[in-house]
């Protein structure tokens, strides 16, 4: 299998808090388990968000003497979309060549900026982009996964079932053999109270699921990796 760069794309679930893991640390432990030098993490950020700072500042991973520096790449950020990223991401994708995009959005999107039809533009817009930059590139796509606000709020849970419709008839409109997508399926037995620490943010537990998730697709989907462990 040839090398491969992965670039993780992400909001607040991926860029994680100061004193998190993250995700992306158990998909790092998974790749050097199942791709043992040919893979490699690419991204033009490294940070995680520091809360007291309302800030993108701290190194304080709670695997930090476990989790080289090249390994915490990634293009995620506080409060940023679909909206944010459509814009920026060609030019990320064509700097760090990167050729498998994992891609955690839309939640973000529904609570603060766009509505469901709003945000399948973008991801859209999102895809082009990426296409753009690397005619080949590969991108796997997370839907929205349950959170504390749609627990309580009916017409935000209905907006969240909705785009997640439309990202699914996107995924199928637009995948191709020269540029493969798919759909990662929602985290197994993904519990509010268990697999988070607010209501929306994973814990450990919700990072092995959403790691999982990704995992999982790429496995079954491409051969890519092996069957998620959680180390």
């Amino acid at each position: 299998m040839a090398h491969m760069r992965f670039l993780f794309v992400g909001d607040s679930m991926t860029i994680g808090c100061a004193g998190d893991f993250t995700w992306r640390y158990r998909m790092w432990r998974h790749l050097e388990s199942t791709l043992p030098g040919r893979y490699a993490i690419v991204g033009p950020r490294t940070e995680l968000y520091d809360v007291r700072a309302a800030a993108p500042v701290s190194a304080a991973y709670a695997a930090a003497d476990g989790f080289p520096a090249d390994a915490r790449r990634h293009l995620a950020g506080w409060g940023e979309g679909w909206l944010h990223m459509a814009p920026v991401i060609g030019d990320v994708v064509a700097e760090h060549r990167a050729d498998v995009l994992l891609v955690s959005l839309g939640l973000i999107d529904l609570g603060f900026y766009t509505n469901s039809a709003q945000t399948e533009v973008n991801v859209r817009a999102f895809v082009a982009g990426a296409r753009a930059a690397a005619p080949r590139v590969r991108m796997v796509l997370l839907p929205v996964i349950p959170n504390v606000r749609a627990r309580v709020d009916a017409p935000f849970a209905a907006e969240c079932e909705r785009f997640n419709e439309l990202l699914a008839k996107a995924v199928a409109d637009l995948d191709t053999a020269a540029s493969p997508l798919l759909l990662a399926s929602p985290p197994t037995g993904y519990e509010l109270d268990g697999d988070t620490y607010d209501g929306t943010h994973p814990g450990p537990s919700g990072e092995h699921k959403l790691a999982g998730a990704f995992a999982t697709a790429m496995h079954q989907a491409w051969g890519v990796g092996g069957p998620y462990q959680a180390v």
